[in-house]
């Protein structure tokens, strides 16, 4: 096995920015969301391990914030929109009593930004999309540990995040990378042979690509396992979300894409596993349920009592595996492509595939053509930028020419086929 360089996430080493033996102090970003608001429920339930000091939030669901930053007792509240202070003040009032201080608000699209590098032990990045590139990027500029959530982040800004994360520094978040996380734990970086991603397969496992062509948003949306937002359940039901899985993989861990592999597992309980040089494989599993990797983001080292719930030993069930069918399912090959590629490549598969979600929610493009209008953006796209000299900008740029190519393509699908039923 060559050398290469370190692994983002490495279970063998704790990075400690304020060592002490009270609460750690936590940032959560995207309180309001399904990553946010779990945490905070964990955070309640250990209030001797952890203790809140910031939320940010778009601004969608101003009275969970406000009700958030209440029982919190928060210093400072972000949120996105600058149209919804005004609520978010008035909301804050009626939850506090009396003469109690209100917390600090941050507004704009750069409050979350500005929230990340306030004084804390840990940042929690569970906003959902590339918009969490700058968040992440300040968490590790000032020194937090750095629970990512926000896998977009650092699939389309790796270079950047690499470039200033320190050994240790970043937890992962997401199940699958949680579960990788914690099996390498089991051994060496240098026994490590395969990682095996699982995916459940979403509402379409089994299908074929001809059977998925006239599939509806309502069937994309029925996930069979997991709740989450509507863009990541779309991602799941064409499993753009297991590609974006396995570049993560290779920048977490530094695995080169031929040595990352996806099993589809159906009842999610296994969620993802390492195969080592000795033939050993060891799986991390649990009911499905976004406590645990939350409490191993924000607890590592330490393990979090009762964070999550355990298999019933006693009660017989059955946990199958099937390999990923490519040819439905091409989402997983073009991201193994594009984290190849790298530089801008990532960031630009990243937002054409959020427009082309968007319009496949809004009747816009057919279930297939999400992918296919993604491969043609790709395509299009060319040689990315990439080394050294990549910046945030590029990142920006590549992501508005993509978003904007996808949108005219989507447009000409649309076209197509109104005239096609005239």
């Amino acid at each position: 096995m060559t050398d290469s360089p370190a692994p983002l996430a490495d279970p063998h080493l704790v990075y400690d920015p304020v060592a002490g033996s009270g609460p750690k102090d936590v940032v959560i970003l995207g309180s309001t969301g399904s990553v946010g608001t779990q945490a905070i429920d964990l955070v309640l339930r250990h209030p001797d391990r952890f203790r809140v000091t910031g939320l940010s939030a778009n601004g969608g669901r101003v009275a969970l914030l406000a009700e958030q930053a209440h029982r919190l007792r928060v210093r400072t509240v972000a949120v996105a929109r600058e149209d919804v202070v005004s609520e978010l003040r008035e909301a804050l009032a009626a939850q506090y009593g009396a003469g109690e201080p209100l917390p600090e608000i941050l507004a704009g699209p750069e409050a979350a930004t500005h929230l990340a590098a306030s004084d804390c032990h840990t940042v929690l990045n569970g906003i959902t999309g590339s918009i969490g590139l700058a968040p992440t990027l300040t968490a590790l500029e000032a020194g937090r540990t750095l629970a990512l959530a926000n896998k977009e982040s650092l699939i389309v800004g790796g270079p950047l995040v690499k470039a200033l994360a320190k050994p240790g520094q970043i937890i992962p978040v997401d199940s699958e990378h949680a579960a990788l996380f914690q099996a390498l734990a089991a051994g060496t970086r240098a026994d490590v042979r395969k990682l095996v991603v699982t995916a459940s397969g979403g509402p379409f496992r089994g299908r074929t690509k001809e059977q998925l062509a006239n599939v509806t948003v309502e069937e994309a949306l029925a996930h069979p396992t997991w709740a989450m937002g509507p863009v990541i359940t779309i991602n799941s039901a064409t499993l753009v979300n297991k590609g974006l899985e396995v570049i993560e993989a290779h920048l977490l861990y530094d695995i080169p894409f031929d040595r990352i592999e996806v099993v589809v597992h159906p009842q999610s309980y296994v969620h993802s596993m390492v195969e080592f040089t000795d033939g050993s494989t060891i799986a991390q599993a649990t009911p499905p349920d976004m406590c645990g990797p939350i409490a191993v983001g924000l607890g590592w080292p330490e393990r979090i009592p009762d964070a999550a719930p355990a298999f019933d030993w006693r009660t017989a069930s059955t946990w199958e595996f099937f390999p990923l069918d490519n040819d439905a399912f091409p989402s997983v090959n073009l991201a193994r492509h594009v984290g190849e590629l790298a530089g801008t490549a990532p960031a630009v598969f990243n937002a054409a595939n959020e427009e082309c979600v968007e319009a496949f929610r809004g009747g816009a493009l057919p279930f297939n053509g999400i992918m296919e209008t993604v491969t043609r953006v790709v395509e299009e796209h060319g040689t990315p930028r990439t080394g050294t000299s990549l910046t945030v900008s590029d990142v920006l740029e590549a992501e508005t020419w993509a978003r904007a190519r996808a949108r005219e393509l989507t447009a000409q699908t649309a076209t197509a086929t109104a005239e096609a039923r005239a």
